[in-house]
């Protein structure tokens, strides 16, 4: 076998496929993120307290967007209120960066390029 011929640069064609694939894989993974973005601000997500008399709405990308209190709870005092929206907010967090990463996980599947 001559010098010339064989795996070139130590990869061969199947290698060079695989690679190419894998920059499409990854371009697709781009564009969807682009549009999850779109979709996680669209999203509301609400956590709960006190069984739903202070409610906390954030976007998917955990962007408050607005607080709800009940007036059954106003008489309960500052201290009472400020621990349920707490609380709340603590609920929508998390439920927001469960469905982010669940979402991620959907766009990603399969995908097996480090970092992602």
């Amino acid at each position: 076998m001559s010098k010339g011929q064989g795996q070139g640069f130590g990869f061969g064609l199947g290698k060079m496929k695989e690679l190419t694939e894998a920059f499409k894989k990854a371009q697709q993974v781009q564009e969807g993120a682009k549009k999850l973005q779109e979709d996680l601000d669209e999203l509301e997500v609400t956590g709960e307290a006190g069984g739903g008399l202070v409610k906390v709405i954030v976007s998917g990308n955990q962007e408050p967007r607005r607080v709800e209190i009940s007036p059954d709870v106003m008489g309960e005092g500052a201290d009472v209120v400020s621990e349920l929206v707490t609380q709340a907010a603590k609920d929508a967090y998390i439920k927001s960066t469960t469905t982010m990463r669940e979402k991620m996980e959907e766009l990603t599947g399969g995908l097996s390029l480090p970092g992602l």
